[in-house]
């Protein structure tokens, strides 16, 4: 299985040109569009993304992942194995989360290029290339070579940030929530929200916080969005007040 983290955006051609480039030397592997909103040029953010994505799927799971402002400079392209899992993508900071969080993480630096690869686009060119050579297990060592880790990396700590604000207006955190105690109150633009279970467990209109499906702390409001009702936006950053 492959699976697709970009921020492409849904509208453009992006995502389904490396969809066929992988169709088209690995046509028998399933290819997931996990997510093509990641936000604009947002490494950070992205990163902790994958990381709280990776652990829910089977292992030998390939993620292409592709949030690359910096395509085409001397930044390197990567291969990391981490948690059972393969990743490929740039080394600007957007693997580094999962992988510090793995000790089992490998990196290899992808050192090869096709002769007629865009200048703009090794998405589909370069990674989704080696993605596909490894989702049908032939591992590209000939285009590959082992690094001691990354080149970039960010603080793999919980992030007390939004790094994603989905269609309902609902508030993605760089935090695990399996960290935070239910009677904690998160305040984000100067409204404190309170620990519920599920959304019906608070009035219409009211604001809570829970543990979404990855395991990251999400601020919401019930049949309504929090990003509208309080002007919330990827990178605003929440307090958190724990209980003493």
């Amino acid at each position: 299985m492959i699976v697709l983290i970009t921020d492409f955006g849904a509208r453009d051609p992006y995502a389904g040109q490396v969809k066929a480039r992988i169709h088209a030397l690995a046509p028998a592997q399933q290819v997931v569009d996990l997510l093509h909103e990641v936000p604009d040029f947002n490494a950070h953010a992205a990163a902790h993304l994958v990381a709280a994505f990776a652990p829910g799927f089977p292992p030998g799971t390939v993620f292409m992942c592709v949030v690359d402002p910096g395509v085409g400079t001397e930044r390197d392209g990567v291969v990391l194995s981490a948690g059972g899992h393969w990743f490929v993508g740039p080394d600007n900071g957007l693997l580094s989360v999962v992988a510090a969080r793995n000790r089992d993480s490998r990196v290899w630096r992808i050192d090869w290029q096709p002769e007629h690869a865009s200048a703009t686009f090794h998405g589909r060119d370069i990674f989704a290339v080696i993605a596909a050579l490894i989702a049908k297990g032939e591992f590209p060592g000939d285009k590959l070579e082992a690094k001691p880790g990354l080149h970039v990396e960010f603080d793999a700590g919980d992030l007390a940030r939004v790094i994603y604000i989905d269609h309902y207006g609902n508030a993605w955190t760089g935090l695990r929530a399996a960290s935070v105690p239910p009677s904690t109150r998160i305040v984000a633009r100067g409204a404190e929200f309170q620990n519920a279970d599920t959304f019906g467990a608070v009035g219409k209109g009211e604001g809570f916080w829970f543990g979404n499906s990855v395991g990251l702390l999400e601020l919401a409001v019930n049949r309504g969005s929090a990003a509208d009702k309080l002007g919330l936006k990827v990178g605003d950053s929440i307090q958190v007040f724990k209980p003493n």
